[in-house]
């Protein structure tokens, strides 16, 4: 399934209203690893509150910068918007508990039940309207709309008004158990209070899928400022820890120029070096980027983001060769990190000596046993197998990156060109059946091309570990930034 499709499929799930309708257009996901872990380690616990199963759920990242968050399914969304604008991790963790309300409460499963008892013939002018209202736009939402279908609407809006309502309650219950303040909700409520009021645009609270943010404001406030939480703050070193993610952001998403306007040379913090690395390296001036992520490395020579930075600084300019050792420290530092080990692959694999090529396909073997439906990890596999000249393995590689990516006609495709080339029976000959099996266009039963009888070695064996390969996963798309 295409995972873009999954989460247009989520914009129920959304706590703000201007970035319902860009949703609707295209969502473009960001893979970052320190970004990822951020957000990780302040969701799990909440979902562990919730009684959900931290494992079951995706967090995807989302190149927008509206303040929106949304959730359904087995599936959270962060907009970049939201990590740049919120002032405190705790604000964060409300919006975090915030959608893990909706995800505990079913409420995706639900708002279709309430779509569908709408009518099929509202169905279509229900999405239209809706996508207007969530901009902010009602007025439009009635030419979408017929008289009778407008009852429908506000029927489907009253509900899931009570699902905004019920999900705001739930995350004051979920920070408690964790013995975390639920005032970072009352803030953010206020932040969408004050967006309201600066769009300046008429808002009638019959056409709204949510609650206005002022209600929702007082709804919480008497709960919130009477949990024996209430006051515990964040720590500064996780105050600070977001600022280094929003100078990143900042740097990596923003027009450089503004960057560098936002931390001027006067801001010697650390935040600051990080946002300028980012806008000096973007506008290609590679020395002031390097002393920048360089003073940081001096400063803390164990982040291995910093380290990943730079080297991904050294790499994008063509010096593959200093890139290495940069992003060895990044993977000496988080080796459990796929993202990691991958960039680290392909600055092995883009060395001038040829010895780095067998190192390259170890990187890229490991990634992938950390993140086995990386898409662009398989790639990355397949280039490294195609420059040491073994072709079965370059085409099995490809076959399971095209695989992961969705395109289940050229999986087949690759996946067929390469049984005929490996041993019958063998790990690789089965992961390339499987392949072929499940991307059969339905209806067909076309048998499996005759093996060859040359044992090949396994991609999912890494020399000195006892490693195993899953079976064959979920077409999850995934990929590295």
């Amino acid at each position: 399934m295409n995972l873009r499709k999954i989460l247009l499929s989520l914009a129920a799930g959304s706590i703000a209203f201007s970035g319902a309708a860009a949703q609707a257009q295209s969502i473009s996901l960001l893979r970052d690893a320190e970004i990822e872990k951020f957000i990780d380690e302040y969701a799990r616990p909440i979902f562990r509150a919730a009684g959900l199963n931290e494992d079951s759920i995706e967090i995807v990242i989302v190149n927008d910068g509206t303040f929106n968050a949304f959730a359904g399914g087995r599936y959270m969304g962060v907009n970049s918007g939201l990590l740049t604008t919120v002032d405190t991790p705790n604000q964060m963790e409300a919006v975090i508990a915030h959608e893990a309300g909706h995800l505990a409460g079913g409420h995706s499963a639900r708002s279709q039940d309430a779509i569908n008892k709408a009518g099929r013939s509202m169905i279509l002018g229900l999405v239209l309207a809706g996508a207007a209202i969530a901009a902010g736009a009602p007025e439009a939402s009635m030419a979408a709309l017929g008289f009778g279908q407008q009852v429908g609407l506000a029927n489907y809006l009253r509900y899931s008004r009570g699902q905004e309502a019920t999900a705001d309650q739930s995350s004051v219950t979920y920070l408690d158990r964790l013995g975390h303040s639920s005032k970072g909700a009352l803030e953010v409520w206020r932040k969408m209070r004050n967006s309201q009021i600066i769009r300046s645009q008429q808002i009638v609270p019959y056409y709204q899928s949510h609650p206005l943010a002022n209600e929702r404001l007082t709804a919480l406030q008497q709960r919130a400022e009477a949990s024996p939480y209430y006051d515990v703050k964040d720590s500064p070193q996780s105050i600070e820890r977001l600022k280094y993610i929003q100078a990143k952001i900042r740097g990596f998403l923003h027009d450089p120029v503004s960057t560098l306007r936002y931390y001027p040379l006067t801001d010697q913090s650390g935040p600051a070096h990080y946002g300028r690395a980012v806008a000096y390296y973007r506008t290609s001036q590679m020395d002031k980027a390097l002393d920048e992520i360089r003073t940081l490395t001096a400063a803390q020579p164990e982040n291995p983001y910093f380290h990943e930075l730079e080297g991904q600084m050294l790499f994008e300019f063509g010096r593959s060769d200093e890139a290495i050792e940069p992003h060895r420290l990044s993977v000496k530092y988080l080796p459990d990190n796929a993202l990691l080990r991958i960039n680290l692959g392909r600055a092995l694999l883009g060395s001038l000596d040829p010895a780095n090529r067998e190192k390259a396909v170890e990187e890229f073997k490991r990634a992938l046993l950390l993140e086995p439906d990386n898409g662009f990890g398989w790639f990355e596999l397949a280039r490294a197998y195609g420059e040491l000249g073994d072709e079965p393995m370059a085409l099995l590689a490809t076959a399971e990156s095209r695989y992961h990516a969705g395109a289940e006609p050229a999986a087949n495709q690759f996946a067929r060109r390469a049984i005929t080339r490996l041993k019958s029976g063998t790990p690789e000959w089965r992961r390339a059946a499987d392949i072929i099996r499940v991307t059969q266009p339905e209806g067909e039963s076309l048998p499996l091309p005759e093996a060859s009888t040359e044992s090949v070695p396994g991609p999912e064996t890494i020399p000195g570990r006892d490693n195993k390969r899953p079976e064959v996963p979920d077409p999850i798309p995934g990929g590295a930034k």
